[in-house]
């Protein structure tokens, strides 16, 4: 899937006239927080073209016509309304007939309002998207963050909203964290932007902002391990322990880290492509620079040994600690019993 980067939607919705504002925008798709992002974006476009218009919420599973021509009239208390209509898709006909018939009287930019609808971006209530379009709306599609690179791209995109750079690394250790949780991932790239004057920001500042995290906890020591410093990796495991960082979230983040470097011995063996190992570019170079002395062998003997700390830890049968520790070790020594 192409990137498409947030900031250049935003230049574009900034850069419209005014008459294009007017119009009904259809947000779909995409991922959620990105799709509330736009409406967020294009609310405080439709703000500064008239800082006095009152923001009106409809939901098209309840809003009926009747409902939409009221909020897109102008009132006593306001000549011009920002009208949101959510759950496109669930519309009834009657609410599109008033929604169609808004952007067909409006397209010379007159309108006393500002329309901004969103869809879920399924196939439920497409047509409506093609019938409002046909009348003079526009859509904008939102992106899914499906693979490294959009999060990747996403990430990037959130420090230059700030004004702001961030070293791939710690871009791709936030991502590493977060990437499943992009309204998270967002709110951290801000605080990161908002607590440090580094440009860029560096992997350091990452990991000190999330020390306290378990999962960057793990990485940290994940990654003095698979550089073959065991206990020096057993010496900060225990130390996260009293911190009362679970083993069980350490023992996630070595599992992840070791199949990182399964898939990359698996493209660099060409048994898999680098499509199909859904790493981005700097997570696939540096999982196959930690590559050296491991085996296949090595990595299976790892990735059952933490299937069985792990499986101690949920079913608290034995020292989970101790069974972190072996696991470590082993690691430490790329697999090889010891």
């Amino acid at each position: 899937m192409t990137w498409i980067n947030m900031s250049s939607c935003t230049t574009k919705l900034n850069s419209m006239k005014q008459h294009d504002v007017s119009r009904c925008v259809i947000v779909s798709g995409g991922d959620d927080y990105l799709a509330e992002q736009a409406v967020r974006d294009l609310q405080d476009k439709a703000l500064r073209v008239d800082p006095q218009a009152e923001v009106i919420h409809l939901d098209a599973l309840t809003a009926s016509e009747y409902d939409f021509d009221e909020a897109v009239s102008p009132s006593l208390l306001s000549l011009r309304n920002i009208v949101q209509v959510c759950n496109l898709q669930a519309a009834d006909e009657k609410l599109i007939d008033a929604m169609s018939a808004f952007c067909s009287d409006n397209r010379d930019g007159d309108a006393s309002s500002f329309v901004i609808a969103r869809h879920d971006g399924g196939l439920k209530g497409r047509k409506f998207i093609t019938r409002l379009v046909g009348q003079g709306a526009s859509e904008e599609k939102i992106p899914e963050l499906k693979y490294p690179n959009d999060k990747l791209g996403f990430v990037m995109d959130q420090f230059a909203r700030n004004h702001r750079r961030v070293d791939p690394q710690a871009a791709q250790q936030l991502i590493s964290v977060l990437g499943d949780r992009t309204a998270e991932l967002a709110a951290m790239c801000s605080q990161l932007c908002f607590d440090f004057e580094d440009d860029p920001i560096g992997i350091n500042r990452v990991d000190q902002y999330l020390d306290a995290d378990p999962q960057v906890t793990g990485f940290a020591v994940a990654d003095q391990a698979l550089a073959g410093h065991g206990a020096q990796s057993i010496e900060s495991m225990r130390a996260a322990v009293k911190q009362l960082i679970s083993p069980i979230a350490m023992i996630g983040a070595l599992e992840m880290k070791l199949r990182s470097l399964a898939k990359a011995s698996a493209v660099q063996s060409g048994v898999i492509s680098t499509a199909e190992a859904k790493m981005s570019p700097w997570m696939l170079n540096n999982a196959k620079r930690q590559l050296s002395g491991w085996t296949s062998q090595g990595l299976s003997n790892c990735l059952q040994a933490l299937a069985a700390a792990d499986e101690s830890n949920k079913s608290n049968a034995g020292d989970p600690v101790y069974a972190l520790e072996r696991c470590l070790m082993l690691i430490s020594h790329k697999g090889r019993n010891i």
